[in-house]
């Protein structure tokens, strides 16, 4: 993989962003961690600059115990064929904020909207972070890995005995036990 296109694109990314860490993981596939305040410049480059025209997706994983969320922004280069994953870390608080993408990829849109509605995050910028699957929901976000399911459902719905006349007769029978 001496010459390889994965190498050039480290090569371009380290070229500005000295700080970076860039590995290659694997054949076509690009990791690189970079402070947060950098990503906008990054995104900048790779769309402009380094010929990566496709955001195919952005995932969010809630590093509880290091009290950050971890946006990972999947770039694809049709021209090179190779995806980079650029990781950045922001604070994990109560409504953390963060930057939208919106005005290089239409596609942010969606992507920022579900992170929204699944980790909380606002995405400053972003005029559509309505909710889109959880429309009746009013807990907290649910992917978050303080958010308890069983708590929430026992404190939140109020069950009721469940026992429908069809089987008040299939007991008086016989055919079950209680």
């Amino acid at each position: 993989m001496e010459n390889s296109e994965e190498k050039r694109v480290v090569e371009d990314i380290k070229s500005v962003f000295k700080d970076a860490e860039c590995r290659i993981k694997r054949e076509r596939r690009v990791e690189v961690k970079l402070a947060a305040d950098k990503l906008l410049e990054f995104a900048l480059r790779m769309q402009k600059n380094w010929d990566f025209p496709h955001l195919s997706a952005i995932s969010c994983v809630d590093w509880i115990d290091e009290n950050e969320f971890e946006l990972v922004y999947h770039f694809w280069s049709y021209s090179r064929k190779v995806l980079v994953s650029a990781r950045i870390r922001i604070p994990r608080e109560n409504e953390p904020h963060f930057e939208t993408l919106t005005h290089l990829w239409q596609p942010a849109r969606f992507f920022e909207r579900d992170i929204h509605e699944m980790f909380g995050i606002v995405f400053d910028g972003n005029d559509d972070l309505e909710k889109f699957i959880l429309t009746e929901w009013k807990g907290p976000p649910p992917m978050r890995k303080d958010f308890i399911t069983r708590e929430f459902a026992l404190n939140f719905y109020h069950f009721k005995e469940y026992r429908p006349e069809w089987l008040k007769e299939l007991e008086k029978s016989g055919e079950i036990n209680e």
